[in-house]
Order: C-alpha cells, then structure tokens, then sequence
C-alpha cells in the first residue's frame, strides 16, 4: 500500500510539473478555455427581426413561441419606400433598442477628411452585449444607445459578424447608430471583413448554429438570411472593403506590397472587390491583376502578411503611400493587445472580446483603438486609454 502510495505521489509531482509548463506556453501562445455556456443563447423568442422585399412591400419577421408550444412568425409589412421603426430584443439581459429604418442604400465615400477624433475597433464576431458595453465605456453612445461621439467617427473594421450568437442584434445596432451618428453630424463606418463576405457567398461554417434553425423556421435556407432581397444584405452590399480617415488607411486585412506597383486607386480597390461580394474566389488559369484584390490570402479583406510575411518597412509605407494614407488600421490576426507595429505605421486592433453568452480562462477583455490628431491610444473594457 505504502509503495502505491509512493508511486501515486510521484505521477502527481510529473503531471503538475508538465501541467505548468504547457499552461503557461498556451497563455503565452494565447489559447484560452471557454466554458459555461449560457443556453439563453439558443432561445429562439424574439429573434429578429429579419427583413425581406415581398413583392412592393418590406416583410419584417419575428420569430415566437419555442420547442414546446411551437415556433410561429409575428409580420409586419410596409412600402418599400416607407421609413418603418421596429425594435430589437436581447434575450441575455432582456433590454431592447429601437431601430429607425430608412430603405436606402447608398455606398459611403472612400476618404474622409475633417480632423474630428476616431475610434476604432475590430472582430466583434456575433457579440452585441460585449459591443454595446464597450462603446458606452468609450463614450460613443449612451445607455439608452444614443450617439454621444458628435462630429467623431467610429469606425468597425470587419467580421462582426459569425462565431457569436448575436449576430442579429449586432447589425441592427451598426445600422440604427449610421443612422443616429448622422443625424447628429457624426459618422459610423462599417469596413466589411472576410467573414461578412464569407455570409455574403452563402459561407456559414463559422456561424453559431442557432442561425440554420433561425433559417428554417422562417423558411429559408441560411443564406437567405443576406439575401438579395434581405435588407441586411442589401446594406452590406454597399460597405466599403477599405477607406482612408483623417489620413488613416482603415483595412480589415491589410494592403499586399505588390499593390504598391499596380494602378488600382482607392476606389478601384473598393469596386473591384464589391463587384465581387457574392462570388467565391478560386485560382484561374489566366488571372489578372484583379486577382490580387479578391484571393483569399492576399485581398484586402484576408492579408495577414504584416503579421506573417518577411515585409519591410519600406513596403509597408509604399503601398501606403500608393493609396495616401500615412499609417493602416487593421484587423483579422488576432493580438494580445491593441499594439502599433512598422514603426507605428500599423496599429493592429483584432483582440480577443468577451463573449456574450460564454465565460473562459483567462478572462477577456476588450479594446480599441482612439486616434486624434498625431495621438494614438488603446482604449481599455472600462473606457480608459493608455498613449500607444
């Protein structure tokens, strides 16, 4: 019994002693557990609503009811070329916002220029209590989601959309503070990422699975869901894949040194790649110079070569300087911290955010990024900034 014991103690000590060691290389690497999920994140009452062109007239669904007594649609139904209002609820804490919908659909400019403040963040992915919190530590908006950013711009650089269940709430508060933020001189800017257009081509493998049951029960396949005749398709169609603020380049991936050689502007970049949302890329046989805009390792949407590649500095500033920006603003590769690298010439944003509906080790926390004048800051979970 005594030697058991002996032995028992010794495979303790060893496993403890790997145990560490591999813990803390993960940490170190950035891999984190999740765990708890709340199943509030499955409750199917009071999604949407989702929003289809029937015809002359604007569709709003809502679904109702649960597995037990059964799943029904709640509609309403509006002119096309009606304002319509409608609210939106979120089941984790039970709060609602109101969504004013104005049905047009206008593709922003590329360049701003007016030297009001800018604050920026990325990857949300499907995480509207996270989202919401942090733009109301931020100051951008209030508790009650009103724009408090004045003449500022906001600026979302990509993929707020899979992963999380909240997909849906989280668009609508994109939309509902463009058209608040406007109102009140200020402007949101919605840069689209490579997971926006992955739902765009009908690509959900990243989706929370709630969304294909959401599908169904309105009678649709998923990618209905940013169809054309969806009002939230319809809108991200118009986004931009890239636009210069104040004299920062505001990219979900980044920009590929070769760019820096071809005669692309801005807004060839911009059109090309919208031309393109809704087709999958694939390697041709006789690709042109498009090509390098729309494949999936080297398109503005998907570049990870500021993370991954040998790049230098001087590539880095000539194919910024080829679209006249001074410094880049990206998401996509996920980072430790809100941190600038290339001298300060790419500040790279993508973070791990908490999720709504999920707790894990380590405990996550949001940043982003405000920039005003030559002064750049992260932007901490409670709204405080520290000089980058």
């Amino acid at each position: 019994m005594k030697t058991t014991l002996t032995y028992f103690r010794h495979f303790l000590i060893v496993l403890l002693a790997l145990a560490v060691p591999t813990a803390g290389i993960g940490l170190w690497l950035g891999v984190d557990i999740d765990y708890g999920d709340n199943m509030t994140a499955y409750k199917m009452a009071g999604e949407g609503p989702h929003v289809f062109q029937q015809g002359e007239q604007w569709l709003l669904q809502t679904l109702r009811g649960g597995r037990d007594e059964g799943f029904w649609i709640e509609e309403q139904r509006h002119a096309l070329t009606d304002s319509f209002q409608f609210e939106v609820a979120f089941p984790l804490d039970n709060s609602r916002f109101v969504v004013q919908a104005s049905p047009e659909f206008v593709t922003p400019p590329t360049r701003y220029q007016d030297d009001q403040p800018i604050l920026a963040i990325s990857d949300i992915e499907g995480n509207y209590k996270t989202f919401r919190d942090f733009l109301i530590n931020a100051k951008a908006i209030d508790s009650d989601l009103n724009w408090t950013f004045g003449k500022g711009h906001l600026v979302l650089v990509g993929d707020f959309v899979d992963r999380g269940p909240s997909t849906t709430q989280v668009l609508w508060l994109i939309y509902k503070l463009e058209q608040n933020a406007k109102s009140k001189g200020g402007q949101v800017h919605y840069i689209l990422g490579n997971h926006e257009i992955k739902n765009l081509q009908g690509n959900f493998e990243s989706a929370h699975k709630r969304y294909f049951n959401v599908a169904a029960i309105l009678g649709k396949k998923q990618v209905g869901l940013f169809g054309d005749d969806a009002f939230l398709g319809r809108w991200l169609m118009r986004k931009n894949t890239a636009e210069v603020i104040n004299g920062i380049l505001f990219v979900h991936g980044g920009l590929h040194p070769s760019l820096a050689k071809l005669s692309f502007s801005l807004d060839d970049l911009n059109r090309i790649v919208r031309a393109q949302y809704r087709q999958v890329w694939f390697p041709k046989r006789h690709a042109g110079d498009d090509d390098i805009l729309l494949n999936t390792k080297t398109g503005p949407s998907w570049y990870r070569g500021y993370f991954e590649d040998d790049l230098t500095q001087a590539q880095v500033e000539q194919t910024l300087a080829k679209f006249g920006a001074t410094a880049a603003v990206v998401g996509h590769t996920l980072n430790s911290r809100v941190k600038a690298i290339f001298d300060k010439k790419v500040f790279a944003i993508d973070i791990r955010h908490p999720w709504d509906y999920r707790t894990g080790f380590p405990p996550r926390s949001s940043e982003g990024l405000f920039l005003e004048g030559n002064n750049v800051w992260r932007v901490l979970d409670n709204g405080s900034r520290v000089e980058l």
